[in-house]
């Protein structure tokens, strides 16, 4: 069994979940599935899927700074969508936080998301210089 180390970002993680934001195992930094929930647990921009897929790389942006790594670092995505319209709208987001290196990347169009509200939610697998 490998071991990890939890990477909660500059914000203490509330024990009551079950998972955590992210986990590094090695050089390898697994994020989990982000939705754009606050830290009150309220969607941020409601009914904007472009506004949820900022906030959601702004919260990454402070994940990968707590571990000594930016946007450069991180090598897959997968999107979760609950609906295609304004869909390719999240590029220009993704044209400014990856500037033109871009991941491999998968999008899912989904049902639905566990988060109500929630338009889109990104999971992230980074490479981080090893220690």
């Amino acid at each position: 069994m490998p071991t990890y180390d939890v990477v909660t970002g500059p914000t203490p993680w509330p024990e009551r979940f079950t998972f955590s934001p992210a986990v590094r195992v090695n050089n390898l930094l697994f994020i989990s599935g982000t939705t754009a929930t606050n830290e009150k647990g309220e969607i941020v921009g409601a009914g904007d899927m472009v506004a949820q897929t900022r906030y959601i790389y702004e919260k990454f942006g402070a994940l990968l700074a707590s571990v000594g790594a930016s946007f450069d670092n991180i090598v897959q995505t997968t999107e979760y969508v609950t609906t295609t319209e304004h869909y390719r709208r999240t590029a220009e987001i993704r044209r400014e936080v990856f500037r033109g290196r871009y991941p491999a990347a998968t999008g899912v169009i989904v049902a639905g998301l566990l988060r109500e509200g929630a338009l889109i939610e990104i999971s992230a697998i980074a490479v981080l210089r090893r220690d």
